[in-house]
This record gives C-alpha cells, structure tokens and sequence, in this order.
C-alpha cells in the first residue's frame, strides 16, 4: 500500500482514472490528512463519471497546495491565497469544465481570505475545499487563522490571545450558496459531501477538517471516528438561513472543546451563478471564450486598441 492510500483504505476508487501516470513521490507526512482529501476526491469524481480532461483543480501554496501534483486533471498551483481568482477566471471562460479551487486555512482564511469572501458573494459556480488543520504545516507550525486562542506555536510561543475564525458563518455571511464541513477521519461522508458540492449550481464552500500530525499534535479534530457527529441527526432546515446560523455558531463554538459537527448546514437554490447573472445582462458571450479561442476565423482585436479606448 502507498502512502496514498494511508487513509480511507476502505473505499474502492478508481485510482488509474486520477492517478498521475508517474506518482509523484508524496511528501506529506505518515498520517497526514491531506491523504484523505485527495483519495475522497479522486472518489467523488468517479462516481460522477467526470474524466481527468473535464476537470480543473487550482491550488494555492502550502501542503495543500500540493494537491494539484498528486491528482491527473487540468491543473493550476497559484500563488498564496490566490487559488479562487484563477478558478474564477476558468468557471467564466470554460463554463463546461468542472472547477475545484483547494488551499489551507492560513492560505484561504488568511492570505486569500478576501478572495474568498467576494467569491461566495458573486456565487461563482464552483467548488471549495479548505484544508483546515488549524495550522501552518509546510512553513512548520506558525500561527494558523482557525488555530484555537491560547494555542501555543513558534510564532505565539505563550499562545495566541486571538480568538479564531468561524469558517462556516463567515462563508453564510460571504454568500455562498452551500456550505458543508466534513473531516479526513469520515471519508464516506466526505465523498459523499464532494459530490453534492459539485453538483451544486453556485459557489460550494466545504471546510474539510484534516490533522497535522506533525504540527499540531493538538488539534481536536484528530479524535477517533466515533467523536465525529453528523448534522443530519440534528433536527434543523438547510435550506433556512437562521436556522443554519443557530448551527453553525453552536458547532464552531464546540468545535475547540472536541465535540466535532459535520454534514451539510446550508444549501440555497436557484440563486443564479455569477456567470449566468452576466449572461442575462447581455455581459458574457452567447459562445463561452474557450470555445472562441479554438474558433480559426475569430477575429481577435490587438491589445493596443482596448489601450487605446480606455485612454
């Protein structure tokens, strides 16, 4: 078994269909949870018959970031924080290809953390994935955006007197139009959440909790299997924002004391994606751009004269 494979083992996936033909050597640590989100989304996209040429992943930096070397399909590493432009720029030249934007919480919530608010408010069709393991890991330990107050780092080495983040309330707050959180140690879920989420016509955020076993031996995400609940036993509606906020307060909150909440808290549909809102104002092309590109008789007008009108 290759260390791919560490994780989730129980699953039958389709490894050949997104699998590098040369597998890059995996430099995450034994027992990282990253394993998990590569291995769940290699699943999610099996079982919804998508080919590595229908699919686009961008990443941002950090071991997440690495995720776009270990899965065959389009892909794009970005710059910190800077995973959701780039997704945003392919969703509205290419609305046929299947985007996944991933980055971790310090690259998402912290760097790239006004990319993400603006693209859950334009509702951007795509999909989210937010590695939190509420820690810096490649840079070694540093003081993460959802790392608990008082946690104790090389950057805060008396802990930190900051209060953490609230992921799934900011995305509700943001706009996105579903919202879900699931963890590396519940694949099946995880799968199953993967696939919704790119069903989805809107911006998906998911908010993935894996564990850094090498640096934040802490984190109260590396529980057994059986700490991890599901909001599906909760009597409450996804579909009500109000009822989603009363959840997602009361789950972040436990979420530091170790009692962890997954599942799905808030689906909105039939709020049109951004690009279809250009669309109805007659702002996008009837033909997307990418098929224009390929187009031999399109006539393409020098950068010089778009210069020159705005002059």
């Amino acid at each position: 078994m290759s260390a791919f494979n560490a994780i989730g083992a129980d699953q039958e996936v389709d490894t050949n269909a997104f699998t590098p033909g040369v597998e890059p050597r995996a430099t995450w640590c034994p027992g990282c949870g990253d394993f998990a989100v590569l291995k769940t989304l290699k699943q999610a996209m099996v079982e919804r018959g998508k080919n590595p040429d229908e699919v686009l992943l961008v990443t941002g930096i950090g071991c997440s970031g690495k995720l776009s070397s270990y899965f065959e399909s389009y892909g794009f590493h970005s710059i910190h924080g800077r995973s959701l432009p780039v997704a945003r720029a392919a969703t509205l030249a290419n609305p046929n290809l299947e985007v996944v934007a991933a980055g971790g919480d310090g690259d998402g919530y912290g760097i790239g953390g006004n990319h993400f608010t603006h693209t859950a408010r334009e509702n951007h069709d795509m999909t989210y994935i937010v590695f939190n393991n509420e820690i810096f890991g490649l840079t070694k330990g540093q003081t993460s955006p959802t790392s608990p107050k008082g946690h104790k780092s090389k950057t805060q080495p008396s802990g930190s007197a900051k209060n953490p983040i609230r992921p799934l309330e900011w995305g509700l707050n943001a706009g996105a139009t579903y919202i879900a959180r699931t963890a590396a140690v519940n694949p099946r879920q995880a799968t199953e959440i993967l696939v919704e989420a790119m069903d989805h016509d809107g911006f998906a955020h998911i908010d993935f909790l894996t564990q850094c076993p090498t640096w934040n031996k802490d984190a109260k995400q590396y529980v057994p299997y059986i700490d991890v609940q599901d909001s599906e036993d909760f009597e409450f509606d996804v579909h009500d924002r109000d009822e989603a906020a009363q959840m997602m307060r009361e789950t972040d909150t436990r979420l530091h004391q170790g009692e962890i909440l997954t599942g799905r808290f808030f689906v909105e549909e039939g709020r049109p994606s951004y690009s279809e809102e250009k669309r109805q104002t007659g702002q996008m092309p009837d033909e997307p751009i990418v098929e224009q590109y390929f187009d031999d008789d399109a006539e393409w007008k020098p950068s010089a004269d778009l210069l020159d009108r705005h002059r």
